[in-house]
């Protein structure tokens, strides 16, 4: 499974590098689109993705149109409150792009017009605005790597000292 991360002019540099870390652990490629809120170099960028920065694949771009000309293959899902789909009620395909706005304002309407059938949303309580962006990421993400059996991911830990079966579970998964 191909899978995409791509998040359009993001504020906030801790969030972006939680996500940052997220995309690393699972191999989904990260794809930011210019203006950022703050400087890749950042400090508070760096702590957030800790030491995982050599596991991620990222690529920028200098506006969304320029991130759709280079994947014109690519199958684009547009996260947003304003959605009338639930992101779970999606199947996703192969080479699926998964596009989150600004933190402040999200995607802009302009945007998702005429995309209907690609915008997905978040359940969440009346009243509440959003998920932070990267709770947002990761949740969408993993029901996409969920669908596909979480392929290509480690499945199974291990305990340090003994076994699972010495503690007396036995359970597949």
């Amino acid at each position: 499974m191909n899978l995409n991360i791509v998040l359009v002019e993001p504020e906030i540099p801790q969030n972006t590098g939680n996500i940052s870390r997220t995309c690393a652990a699972t191999g989904i490629k990260l794809h930011l689109v210019r203006p950022l809120g703050f400087e890749i170099d950042d400090k508070k960028l760096k702590r957030a993705g800790l030491d995982y920065w050599h596991l991620l694949d990222i690529t920028y771009y200098d506006c969304i149109e320029d991130l759709f000309a280079k994947h014109p293959e690519g199958q684009f899902y547009f996260a947003t409150t304003k959605a009338p789909y639930r992101h779970s009620d999606v199947t996703y395909p192969d080479n699926t792009f998964l596009v989150f706005g600004k933190e402040t304002k999200g995607l802009p309407e302009e945007l998702l017009a005429g995309r209907k059938a690609q915008c997905i949303r978040i359940p969440m309580m009346e009243g509440a605005r959003s998920l932070n962006l990267s709770n947002s990421v990761a949740v969408v993400a993993y029901e996409v790597l969920r669908q596909n059996d979480y392929e290509s991911l480690q499945a199974k830990g291990q305990l340090t000292h003994c076994t699972w079966a010495e503690e007396g579970v036995e359970r597949d998964g």
